[in-house]
């Protein structure tokens, strides 16, 4: 086994995991590779030296044990897991006795959501490694790996930042990964739905109040900017949020104080406000319903949630995905999906976008009979076929001037830039404009 680095940190599993244990690894993030001791005779892979061990003594004990000593005399600091079978059935004093260095042992038949729990604690170096990366980057669309990007970019940076998109696209998840990528991931994150909010308690359920300070206020409620001091405030569907409670957000926004109900003491906070919103925040600002310097100051970076519908070649692996975890969790019969099936969901347009797809997913999984899943488990028959085909065009047209509108923002209205980052020519852009009636010198 090399001593050398590695990116990233591996598993070296020692004995024989199933099928969803190895890809279930894999497909959470970590490199994962197997000593079998039946098959290897003692020889040790190759996963560089940051490497953690699962000792698998749910069979093949000796030999297991075997190489994992083997592999701590190369790797003396090597944190292992062990895996002991049905609960109750190994001494777990016994194998700490067998390996005093054990970090961690997980009983029972299904380990593989625990064992990603544990490998997150594992103590070792300072790279942080994510359980599952968050199912809305699954893809390897133009559009996905443009926000991949984009959320590593915007993450660290203390900056307001405003999400766009459709219905179910994914914007509380993108929220919560660019939480998770930033300097703040140790620190709260709250997410509040503004329109699910009573108009009389938002001040309150926001900044908090006094005790007495209104009816039924029998004590001090801390709101949510101060519990998630230090943190992430993700405020979804911040167009409903009423006037009066956009006046003491944009007073957080330039001085990082708030003022509870009842009382007028300012209590400094310190939270990145992350913000979204399925509808057009500049139209609401012309019509008096959003306050114009708001949205300047939550619109300092934005980002756009794709629609499925533009996510091309995304739609088979993203309902693999939930297919997996779906069957992970309930043990489903269904493992896969039809030729039809496949047919069927890539010729849809997903006005519900990621969500709508893993609703379908999980309820064909219950429904279907077979191991493959099919266009009726799915409720995507030959009528609903024809019907949405009948809206997608307008839908992908819709989706295309958002696009080119997107671009040019971002590129300032320069046609060149824009051109640059389309990877198209300027004669293209001019065309796109005409097409979808956008008058670059007003645009300006």
């Amino acid at each position: 086994m090399s001593r050398g680095e590695t990116s990233g940190r591996c598993v070296v599993w020692v004995g024989r995991p199933s099928v969803e244990e190895h890809f279930g690894l894999i497909r959470a993030g970590w490199r994962t590779v197997v000593a079998d001791p039946a098959r290897d005779g003692g020889g040790l892979p190759d996963c560089g030296h940051r490497a953690i061990a699962v000792l698998d003594l749910r069979a093949a004990t000796e030999p297991a044990a075997r190489i994992l000593f083997e592999l701590k005399e190369n790797h003396p600091d090597l944190a292992w897991i062990g895996l002991t079978g049905t609960r109750g059935s190994t001494d777990d004093d016994a194998l700490r006795r067998l390996l005093p260095q054990a970090f961690h042992v997980i009983e029972g038949n299904a380990p593989l959501g625990a064992l990603r729990q544990a490998l997150r604690r594992v103590p070792g170096d300072d790279v942080e490694i994510d359980d599952e990366p968050p199912s809305l980057l699954t893809g390897s669309s133009p559009a996905i790996r443009t926000l991949s990007q984009n959320l590593r970019k915007f993450a660290p940076v203390e900056l307001p930042l405003l999400i766009t998109g459709e219905t179910g696209t994914g914007k509380e998840m993108a929220a919560r990964a660019l939480h998770q990528l930033s300097p703040r991931r140790d620190k709260p994150f709250a997410a509040i739905n503004c329109g699910a909010l009573p108009a009389n308690l938002v001040q309150s359920e926001l900044f908090g109040h006094e005790r007495g300070s209104f009816t039924g206020a029998a004590s001090r409620r801390i709101g949510h900017f101060e519990s998630a001091d230090g943190g992430t405030v993700f405020l979804d569907e911040i167009g409903d949020l009423p006037l009066e409670a956009q006046t003491n957000l944009l007073r957080v926004l330039q001085e990082g104080t708030i003022e509870r109900i009842g009382s007028c003491q300012s209590i400094k906070v310190d939270v990145r406000v992350l913000a979204a919103t399925h509808v057009d925040l500049e139209k609401a600002v012309a019509q008096g319903r959003f306050r114009e310097d708001l949205f300047y100051r939550l619109n300092v970076l934005r980002l756009r949630m794709p629609p499925l519908r533009e996510r091309t070649g995304d739609v088979d692996l993203l309902a693999q995905h939930f297919l997996d975890a779906f069957r992970e969790n309930y043990g489903t019969r269904a493992r896969a999906f039809s030729s039809a099936a496949r047919q069927a969901m890539n010729a849809f347009s997903w006005p519900g976008n990621v969500r709508e797809l893993m609703n379908r997913v999980q309820r064909a999984a219950v429904v279907a009979d077979d191991a493959l899943i099919t266009p009726d488990d799915l409720e995507l028959n030959a009528e609903t076929r024809g019907a949405d085909r009948d809206s997608l065009g307008s839908a992908r047209t819709s989706a295309e001037r958002e696009a080119i509108m997107d671009c040019l923002r971002a590129s300032a209205f320069n046609i060149s830039e824009c051109a640059r980052r389309l990877r198209v020519s300027r004669v293209t852009v001019y065309r796109l404009c005409k097409k979808h009636q956008l008058a670059i010198d007003q645009l300006r």
